[in-house]
């Protein structure tokens, strides 16, 4: 079939793909921002489009042609009223599907009783956009699915960093009540195709879930057990809410408050696959277990071989914000810092350089600096640096990478980084990398930032001593780096030759 794949550049979205793709459908990718999509091994298999599901007009040539229509996005953690983005999206992609006249809709929400006035804000507003699909001409198959085990799912790294950096945690009395039914990331992805070839499976809610059925606490005993951990000490209290675990989910784990808060919230709620919806009524499968499922996930863990992650998620940045291109009439103030040094290093070898910075390996200078800047950035509810990278040497657009993420990629001249730490304005990172003369290559490292208000202001001369040294420090030392790796590779050539010549001579 011809489908469409709104949310491409998301957690499930990027690994639907390429699932539709082995079943011999033909793709098209809607995203407002294709560059995200650059970098990803099936981009040659696909057709992309830019859409926005807040811009109709867009959604309805974009649909153009197309049957199935997979509707993966929503504004969870993200600033403003997510409840009405999300409300409004799925408005206007029910009536572009109408007038591109769509066969079907399969849209993937939250499990949770049906009465709005028991679910947490998130699970509600994720029956209302089921709802809003539905309600248009349109079949739609709304797929409900509780907490989902995959690597790089929100869930799944929450249960992962709480079990593995706390030896013992105070939880809320829910913790060790409420019942979840979780699934295997893989078992989603087998149902979401699998839905599109059974004509019965229009206009219905169908549940999915794992064969088990446990509490939170007996998940984070499950996944201590599988990691190889001593299983935690976990203390129930009823005074703990949720707006307070949040905030130490926050600074525990790599996610954000404003991605926590809706996840911990939905916790207080019974999310149970009901028999009469059960979508193995309709679709033989036999989905993992949930040892299974962790086992499965921390191997890719393990192998850094993650695909696509909660991080994938780009902030709510309007086509209002400013870009770091911009000169200061077209948007404001912006203050910037250049660094330019020059190197015996190659272009590709500074650039390999560049791409390695964060994560595991760091930001060469100031390591306590940037350590504390990140603490801080989680106790006002920001990203913090514990998110990392998605893989120790490969960026793509859209890649999280501590508190920044990747805006340009373009190997071996750009790299450019978008700061999303709470800042009184907005912030870039970038390097250029050019020829000087031959056998030399030129770094010109820009800072830039766009103040908000006296703030902002107040921000950049506050910390500009610092930020000065710093800056100067980072550019010397990632021209070192690569000078020092180039050595160490042109010695290891030299010595391979040596030996080669050698074992030819005899």
């Amino acid at each position: 079939m011809k489908v469409a794949v709104i949310g491409a550049t998301g957690y499930v979205g990027g690994r639907l793909v390429p699932e539709l793709l082995a079943a011999g459908h033909e793709v098209r990718c809607l995203a407002r921002n294709p560059d995200r999509l650059g970098g990803v091994d099936w981009r040659p298999d696909v057709e992309v489009m830019t859409a926005d599901v807040l811009d109709q007009a867009s959604l309805e040539e974009a649909l153009v042609g197309v049957e199935v229509v997979y509707y993966l996005v929503h504004a969870m953690g993200h600033a403003g009223d997510f409840e009405h983005t999300d409300r409004v999206g799925a408005e206007n992609t029910r009536t572009a599907a109408e007038r591109a006249g769509v066969s079907r809709i399969v849209y993937l929400g939250g499990l949770g009783e049906d009465d709005p006035d028991h679910l947490s804000t998130h699970l509600a507003s994720r029956h209302e956009v089921g709802h809003v699909l539905a309600a248009g001409s349109v079949p739609v198959t709304e797929l409900r699915a509780a907490v989902i085990i995959g690597s790089g799912s929100a869930s799944f790294e929450m249960l992962r960093h709480l079990d593995e950096v706390l030896p013992a945690m105070i939880c809320p009395r829910w913790v060790t009540k409420t019942q979840c039914q979780p699934i295997a990331i893989a078992d989603v992805l087998h149902y979401l195709v699998a839905v599109i070839d059974k004509p019965e499976t229009a206009s219905q809610v169908l549940e999915i879930g794992g064969p088990d059925v446990l509490t939170y606490r007996d998940m984070m005993d499950r996944y201590a057990t599988v990691a190889g951990l001593r299983r935690r000490l976990i203390i129930p209290v009823p005074l703990l809410t949720p707006r307070l675990s949040s905030h130490w989910v926050n600074l525990v784990t790599p996610l954000p408050y404003g991605l926590a808060r809706p996840l911990v919230d939905s916790l207080i709620n019974d999310v149970v696959v009901h028999p009469e919806r059960d979508i193995r009524r309709h679709i033989d499968h036999e989905p993992f277990t949930l040892d299974e499922a962790i086992q499965r996930a921390l191997a890719v863990v393990g192998d850094m071989e993650i695909k696509t992650s909660w991080m994938d998620s780009a902030p709510n940045n309007t086509p209002a914000s400013p870009m770091p291109q911009d000169p200061d009439w077209a948007g404001g103030t912006i203050y910037q810092d250049i660094q330019e040094v020059t190197t015996t290093a190659s272009p590709a070898a500074l650039f390999a350089t560049v791409s390695g910075v964060g994560g595991a390996r760091g930001w060469y200078v100031a390591k306590p600096f940037w350590t504390m800047r990140g603490w801080l950035d989680k106790l006002i509810g920001g990203v913090g640096m514990r998110r990392g990278r998605r893989h120790p040497d490969e960026l793509r657009v859209g890649d999280a990478l501590d508190f920044f993420r990747v805006e340009a990629h373009d190997p071996p001249q750009l790299l450019r980084l978008r700061a999303e730490m709470k800042v009184p304005g907005d912030a870039w990172l970038e390097w250029r990398i050019t020829d000087n003369d031959p056998g030399r290559a030129r770094l010109r490292q820009l800072a830039r930032f766009h103040p908000r208000g006296v703030a902002g202001r107040a921000y950049w001369w506050a910390l500009l001593p610092i930020h000065k040294v710093i800056w100067k420090q980072l550019a010397q030392r990632l021209v070192a780096d690569a000078e020092t790796s180039a050595a160490k590779s042109d010695g290891s050539a030299r010595l391979v030759s040596s030996t080669d010549a050698h074992r030819k001579s005899h």
